[in-house]
């Protein structure tokens, strides 16, 4: 992997930086930026924010439901057991079965939504320098198509290579 990026004291400073790497027609999901805090109150901080997590886990608590349905119906049927004038399926304790169907299916999907959307466990190594941890910003392109151009967008920090 190569990498073109440079580190800032201040979130003023990386923001010019996602600016000028965003004139020169780098792509927002092509811009990495890092620090050891969020940075909401800036641009850059807002970049990467949508996610598909919530929709994925609705639908794993919609598919948890049914299954908790039919898996409490489904066991009733085959093994009634018939008590006074009561009915063979009963909904009420269903309900117990049913609820933590459908909360271990909406914890499963966003879980695996979290580690697929986060890339983790990554296989190669990602774009970091141990600066960050000191308090600098890290805003960086990995394998950019032109080097000289990204160099002259990242502006006045300190710029390296990976």
């Amino acid at each position: 992997m190569s990498a073109l990026y440079a580190l800032y004291d201040d979130g003023d400073a990386a923001q010019r930086a996602v600016n000028g790497l965003r004139k020169a027609g780098v792509a927002d999901s092509a811009i990495t930026v890092i620090s050891d805090q969020p940075m909401e109150a800036y641009e850059f901080g807002q970049m990467d924010r949508q996610t598909p997590i919530w929709y994925i886990a609705s639908f794993g608590g919609l598919v948890g439901l049914a299954f908790g349905t039919w898996l409490t119906r489904m066991t009733e049927l085959a093994w009634p057991l018939p008590t006074g004038n009561m009915p063979i399926v009963a909904w009420w304790p269903n309900l117990i079965i049913m609820f933590e169907m459908t909360m271990l299916f909406a914890i499963l999907a966003a879980v695996i939504t979290l580690l697929v959307t986060a890339r983790l466990p990554g296989r190669r190594p990602a774009l970091y320098d141990p600066d960050v941890m000191n308090g600098k910003i890290l805003v960086g392109v990995e394998n950019p198509r032109d080097a000289a151009l990204v160099e002259r967008a990242l502006g006045a920090g300190e710029i390296r290579r990976l």
